[in-house]
């Protein structure tokens, strides 16, 4: 599981990023922003693990886009931007995030039923994580 959250904390942070500002609460603490980034995630491990699911990788590059331009929206600059893309400590963070969101919704590591079937309600219920997936 941790391939998959590394590897899309770089592809969010390369598309997406996020950052600090001084006069503005941090980023990382956006809910919109947040939430996207491992919404992202999730569906990659889940379509990475799964062999009946796929990703919608052009829904999910223009989401990461979507969401760097919220956060220009919001006063982040690109300078801020790219800080928050070298930040390890912030990967982790949303590493540990959607893994435990994985794990609520029934996930085990290694398991592939279990990540098919997780796949399979997110799309049937037309969540985020489901939109991601095909």
């Amino acid at each position: 599981m941790k391939r998959f959250l590394i590897s899309t904390a770089l592809m969010a942070a390369t598309v997406m990023g996020a950052g600090y500002a001084s006069a503005q609460t941090e980023l990382r603490d956006v809910t919109r922003v947040r939430d996207g980034i491992v919404h992202v995630g999730m569906a990659y491990e889940l379509s990475e693990q799964c062999g009946d699911l796929s990703a919608r990788l052009f829904r999910g590059l223009s989401f990461l886009q979507s969401l760097k331009n919220h956060a220009r929206q919001l006063g982040y600059s690109d300078a801020e931007i790219d800080a928050y893309i070298d930040d390890n400590a912030e990967k982790d963070r949303l590493e540990a995030l959607a893994r435990a969101q994985l794990e609520r919704l029934g996930v085990v590591e290694g398991n592939e039923a279990t990540y098919c079937a997780a796949g399979r309600q997110q799309i049937e219920a037309n969540t985020r994580v489901g939109w991601l997936l095909r």
